[in-house]
């Protein structure tokens, strides 16, 4: 368990550290939600709605245009949390900590006004609470999925730190935003459906999938398909006994969405993107700016140096032989499919869409729900040429070279880059850093400034890596554990159990 709380620790404060965005629209208008809940009891955000574009207005008022699952998860936690907000001495101290950032505000904005510092406080929280927290967590998970999966500690750590920290995940797990979280709640329901834990009763593991599936709905609709597919893998692995737990837990949230959207437009149907005040256009060409498949799209979602997957995180290209070998196998097919079909599922959509690219962002926003899947692929085809000097080297730099470009992308400025700016890297930056514009962090709570603001996080990290890389624990060393070969890119399933 050293590993995994290492884990942890290393995932989360790497996400700690960068502050979220502020003056960020999509953050704004989910965290405006929470306030309006719990502070006015309403859905309605018009006390807020100047702090974004994204919303939608309907009979007169003002709602958020996003999914409200991410909203819903922080009310509990804001709730809480309010009355310690309130406090003179909360409010003084972080008034004099967020005076550090002063160099870094627009010099034409407003400045640190009293309850914009208010809003960043709770912006950082939640996202702490909500969306950084369950990220780190699943980084643990994750370790202990690979190692019983026969990956070694050493790759298995390597591996699980590459997909927290050298993926598009990074950014998104330190933002209050939806998409790391879905990507948490997909790849857990997938993991539980596989292999259920031995102390849980069948009903307790098929309500908590359903109940995580259901969220995912909730959080990004176009996650329904991938819900979808790993509700159905349920039931193909568990049986038809699972159904109705499963109905009940994923039923928890859509009910929670149903009186959501009667309260705010008055139907059951959730349909806060029809009244957007802003993209009207886009939104209703085709179906919900869905228009087909199109290939500068998915190319640019993948490998176009603007949004790209791949061009971001080299090392997750991997996972396209693991899919081969896995095939080739003929073994395990369920699993094989869904991993296959979740990844696509994103995408097609979001390749269909004339606004694939997500407005302001780091990296392809939309699809980072499916990375989970392709660096489970990506790892375990690593972990199966490890112990080849030639190969290892190679699957190093790639991680190297992800974890580079991501963070690079990730800290520069204090907006993610803008859609209107199609040379990512050499308009935007590459510039942020060769004048030292870094985003935000707490770095610069200690009076660091630029670029030398990120160096506790680097030795956090590397302080981390050497722990990771110590000899091995006697209770490490298993035979069984330590000479994967090719058979071993795939998931082992258990029998079904119907």
């Amino acid at each position: 368990m050293r590993r995994f709380w290492l884990i942890v620790f290393l995932l989360f404060c790497s996400y700690a550290y960068i502050l979220p965005r502020w003056s960020d629209w999509n953050q704004n208008s989910r965290l405006n939600l929470v306030l309006a809940l719990v502070d006015d009891g309403t859905p309605r955000i018009d006390r807020y709605v100047e702090n974004t574009g994204d919303y939608a207005i309907f009979e007169g008022h003002a709602y958020t245009d996003k999914p409200p699952g991410l909203s819903f998860l922080g009310v509990p936690v804001y709730a809480a949390l309010r009355p310690l907000l309130n406090t003179p001495l909360v409010q003084a101290q972080f008034e004099r900590l967020s005076g550090r950032f002063a160099a870094t505000l627009n010099p034409d904005g407003s400045g640190l006004q009293p309850d914009k510092i208010r809003f960043a406080l709770v912006q950082y929280l939640l996202t702490l609470v909500v969306v950084a927290l369950p990220a780190a967590l699943f980084g643990g998970l994750f370790l202990l999925i690979l190692q019983r999966l026969g990956v070694p500690p050493i790759p298995a750590s390597i591996g699980t730190l590459a997909y927290g920290l050298a993926t598009s995940a990074a950014p998104y797990a330190g933002n209050f935003y939806s998409h790391q979280l879905v990507a948490v709640l997909l790849f857990t329901a997938f993991a539980l459906a596989w292999a259920p834990p031995s102390t849980w009763p069948p009903a307790i593991s098929a309500a908590v999938v359903g109940l995580a599936l259901g969220w995912v709905v909730i959080s990004e609709y176009p996650a329904a398909p991938a819900a979808a597919i790993i509700g159905l893998y349920t039931l193909y692995r568990r049986g038809w006994r699972w159904l109705q737990t499963l109905l009940v837990g994923g039923a928890i949230p859509l009910t929670l969405l149903v009186i959501y959207d009667l309260a705010a437009f008055g139907t059951p149907l959730p349909i806060g993107y029809a009244h957007s005040a802003l993209w009207q256009e886009q939104h209703h060409t085709g179906f919900m700016s869905l228009v087909g498949p199109q290939w500068d799209a998915i190319w640019g979602l993948t490998f176009g140096d603007f949004r790209g997957l791949f061009f971001r995180a080299p090392w997750l290209l991997l996972a396209i032989p693991a899919y081969w070998i896995g095939w080739r196998q003929r073994q395990h097919r369920a699993e094989w499919w869904v991993v296959l079909l979740v990844p696509l599922s994103f995408l097609l959509f979001y390749g269909s869409s004339i606004m694939w690219w997500g407005g302001f962002a780091a990296g392809p926003r939309y699809i980072v729900p499916m990375i989970p899947f392709l660096a489970l692929l990506a790892i375990l085809l690593c972990a199966a040429v490890w112990s080849h000097p030639i190969w290892r080297t190679a699957i190093l730099t790639l991680i190297t070279i992800s974890f580079g470009l991501v963070w690079t992308e990730a800290t520069a400025t204090q907006l993610f880059p803008s859609d209107a700016i199609r040379a990512t890297w050499t308009e935007y930056v590459i510039p942020a850093w060769a004048r030292g514009d870094i985003a935000r962090n707490l770095g610069m709570v200690l009076q660091l400034d630029g670029p030398i603001s990120l160096l506790p996080l680097l030795i956090v990290i590397v302080a981390g890596l050497v722990l990771l890389l110590r000899p091995l624990e006697p209770a490490e060393r298993s035979p069984a554990i330590t000479k994967p070969d090719m058979r071993s890119v795939m998931p082992i399933a258990p029998p079904p159990q119907r």
